[in-house]
């Protein structure tokens, strides 16, 4: 007897070319299944689909040599182990663990890694930027304007971070509130986008925006509670949607003139009901997907899909791995991670 698989996943007549031709690969975080899954190429051309369990994994954050994810209560750097030009079993990059920061349920969204290196991430939890800290949970680097104080309260549900010439540009949060879960009493039209230099509200009157990204010269988002991808203009805070796309959207990428969007089924609970976002699935005669689109900037079109289905309802996040056909990452629940060595460049002992 056989039984079916938790999850499938399956692609558009062309999502494979698409991969080939703009060199990437991409890793999706799933917090809601536990899972990171890295999609590239087989050697015949067919889709290689890799996934690990980590503990409710949802930011991500990919460097030239690796890749930062946030799991329940941890941080992990994994980095390539293989030599240039060298492959393993068929893969041509093999990512693991090298340092990880405990930093306790920070509820951590969005991440990025600075100009100087630093690791820069949402604490959605305390509703400020932080980054590491070898002594504490986290080190506060900036908070909202209208957020008092740090607590512990979740007060704006502050989710998104936008990078523009490697410092943080922009943030998004659900609402201007400064008080304990106040944010969900302002899903349907209180998001804010927040200037990090200035620390003045750019925009505002958007539905859950998520995933804000610094691309081309334009300030992009997901206005989530809409299922509407679009541009903001920091300068009037006008809000112009690119397309619809059928789910909740959170995760955002670019490669080249298109942009990579990650797709949610709605979870049948307060959070994502009462929503546009309903209204607008139910005049399209349509339901929520899960999954991953392809939108060229040029058209507005969805040109090319990953449809995930079964167990897997939820994303979180969406990276791309440039320069990367077949990716795989060593987890933790096998042997495997004891027998992984490699050796650095000599350092030397004296000045």
């Amino acid at each position: 007897m056989t039984s079916d698989p938790p999850f499938v996943l399956t692609p558009s007549r062309q999502f494979h070319d698409w991969l080939a031709a703009s060199g990437v690969s991409l890793a999706i975080s799933t917090y809601q299944a536990g899972k990171l899954f890295l999609i590239g190429l087989q050697p015949n051309g067919r889709l290689s689909i890799f996934e690990r369990t980590l503990n409710r994994v949802m930011g991500l954050a990919a460097t030239a040599t690796g890749l930062y994810a946030t799991t329940l209560y941890q941080i992990w750097r994994f980095e390539n182990v293989l030599p240039a030009g060298s492959d393993q079993d068929g893969y041509d990059r093999v990512y693991a663990p090298r340092a990880g920061w405990v930093t306790g349920d920070l509820d951590i969204h969005d991440m990025a890694v600075d100009g100087a290196g630093r690791l820069v991430f949402v604490n959605t939890l305390f509703a400020c930027l932080a980054t590491v800290s070898a002594r504490a949970s986290f080190a506060p680097l900036w908070q909202p304007p209208f957020i008092s104080r740090l607590a512990a309260e979740d007060r704006c549900h502050l989710n998104g971070l936008a990078m523009r010439d490697g410092w943080p540009a922009f943030v998004t949060a659900v609402a201007a509130s400064d008080v304990a879960d106040g944010w969900r009493e302002h899903r349907r039209d209180g998001g804010v986008v927040v200037d990090v230099a200035s620390r003045e509200i750019v925009a505002a009157g958007l539905s859950m925006p998520h995933s804000p990204r610094w691309h081309d010269g334009r300030l992009y988002l997901l206005n989530s509670g809409s299922g509407e991808f679009g541009t903001v203009d920091p300068a009037d805070g006008r809000f112009t949607p690119i397309c619809f796309c059928p789910g909740y959207l959170r995760g955002l990428a670019f490669a080249g003139p298109f942009a990579v969007l990650g797709l949610s089924e709605q979870r049948e609970n307060r959070t994502f009901s009462g929503l546009a976002l309903d209204e607008t699935l139910a005049a399209r005669n349509a339901g929520p997907r899960c999954g991953v689109h392809v939108v060229d900037l040029r058209t507005g079109d969805v040109v090319h899909w990953l449809r995930i289905e079964g167990v897997v309802r939820e994303l979180y996040d969406v990276a791309l791995l440039p320069g990367v056909r077949r990716p795989s990452l060593i987890g933790f629940k096998t042997d495997e991670i004891r027998r992984v060595l490699n050796i650095d460049d000599p350092q030397p002992l004296f000045g």
